[in-house]
């Protein structure tokens, strides 16, 4: 499906091609701070979010289609390039057998630590040292679905644009707030969060709801093997326990957080407008 302005790529060897692709390595994405999403749904949430692509690749049998009438005219709004692309081309990019006919290239943004605006939300969720990216993408869209403000994430972490972790955030890489931070800097700046500050410890006493909390809460998890640091966990106002009650002695890190999550934003006061 061809507009009047597309390029036409048909070979696998093409420098365009080889640069998108390029983007499944990390190194990739930090030297041009760009990312891969796949699909009209990701497009859309993008474009729901004023966010256009940098370049477009729409395969040469892909329907015609609203968001893609509007992908298209927003990516050349933006400056972007619009390229019409063979199905082996796809394939290739997406390393997928049955390969989306949409794919996006994007900026990431990052939101800065000190525009974190806490009171715009009532949870936030800090991530310490997390390592697998389907972890990352599922809170990322469970922290939007429970209208959290975003995800913070602490030291050594996967990265949030990878291709694993974005196709399971489902578009919400987009809707969600986005920050980093060191050990460091992330306790300098906690001492300024004006609610509570929850730790989650398979040794704490206190019953995940049966704390007592201070919106906007933040809400700290760690990583998948070691869970939180004492350095953080010592930095929480209160740490809580998700009991386990039957012959497993944890939770995947993703699902734990979605407990965590809905256990804190279902008791929060509603918020005007």
């Amino acid at each position: 499906m061809t507009g009047p302005a597309d390029r036409l790529i048909t070979s696998l060897t093409n420098d365009t091609v080889k640069n998108v692709r390029a983007l499944h390595m990390r190194k990739e994405r930090e030297s041009t701070g760009q990312f891969l999403a796949e699909g009209l749904k990701f497009i859309g949430e993008a474009l729901d979010q004023h966010r256009a692509p940098r370049l477009l690749l729409v395969g040469e049998d892909a329907r015609p289609h609203p968001i893609l009438d509007r992908a298209r005219a927003a990516t050349r709004a933006a400056g972007g390039e619009v390229v019409v692309v063979t199905h082996a081309i796809l394939e290739k990019i997406s390393r997928r057998e049955n390969p989306q006919t949409v794919l996006g290239v994007f900026d990431q943004v990052y939101t800065p630590l000190q525009a974190i605006q806490p009171a715009t939300a009532p949870a936030w969720v800090a991530l310490e040292q997390v390592r697998d990216p389907g972890n990352l993408g599922t809170i990322i869209r469970t922290a939007d679905a429970a209208g959290c403000g975003g995800v913070i994430l602490i030291g050594d972490c996967v990265d949030p644009f990878s291709v694993e972790a974005v196709r399971a955030t489902m578009g919400s890489v987009f809707a969600v707030a986005i920050a980093r931070a060191t050990p460091a800097e992330f306790l300098a700046w906690r001492q300024k969060w004006p609610g509570s500050v929850i730790g989650t410890r398979l040794d704490a006493t206190v019953g995940h709801h049966a704390a007592a909390i201070e919106y906007p809460a933040l809400i700290l998890m760690g990583n998948e093997q070691a869970g939180l640091t004492d350095t953080l966990a010592e930095a929480c106002d209160v740490n809580v326990k998700i009991p386990m009650r039957g012959r497993a002695d944890s939770l995947n890190l993703a699902v734990a957080t979605g407990i965590m999550v809905y256990a804190v934003t279902d008791k929060a006061p509603l918020q005007d407008g």
